[in-house]
């Protein structure tokens, strides 16, 4: 199962991958994308199975990434991992299809507990 992280913030990216290899998820395969733009060309290119994607990036945000996808009609797995996670971003990202937010600082058993269920 290939999972792609999406963070303008290397050092981020690298926290990501390192959790969700700690949380167990070693087997995958990870890609990695440095905005929104950067990852909507690699998706349509060769969709992943799950996006992990930050929400407030350079040229193309989190959510503006999601709202593309599913207007070109990409339903690929999409969630969010951002340092902010207000009641209307989680409204916002339900709405446009996203199936979780985890909020920043997070730890492997949160990534186990959210993605787990999602990659059987």
């Amino acid at each position: 199962m290939q999972i792609m992280v999406v963070d303008d913030s290397r050092a981020m990216r690298m926290i990501v991958l390192k959790t969700l290899r700690q949380a167990g998820f070693r087997g995958h395969t990870f890609v990695e994308a440095a905005d929104g733009a950067e990852a909507l060309e690699a998706i349509k290119a060769a969709p992943p199975d799950l996006v992990l994607s930050d929400w407030n990036m350079p040229k193309l945000s989190g959510i503006d990434l999601l709202k593309e996808l599913r207007t070109e009609g990409c339903d690929v797995k999409f969630g969010f991992i951002t340092s902010e996670s207000t009641p209307e971003m989680r409204e916002m990202s339900r709405e446009a299809g996203a199936l979780f937010l985890i909020a920043k600082p997070f730890d492997e058993d949160t990534f186990r507990q959210v993605l787990e269920p999602l990659l059987d």
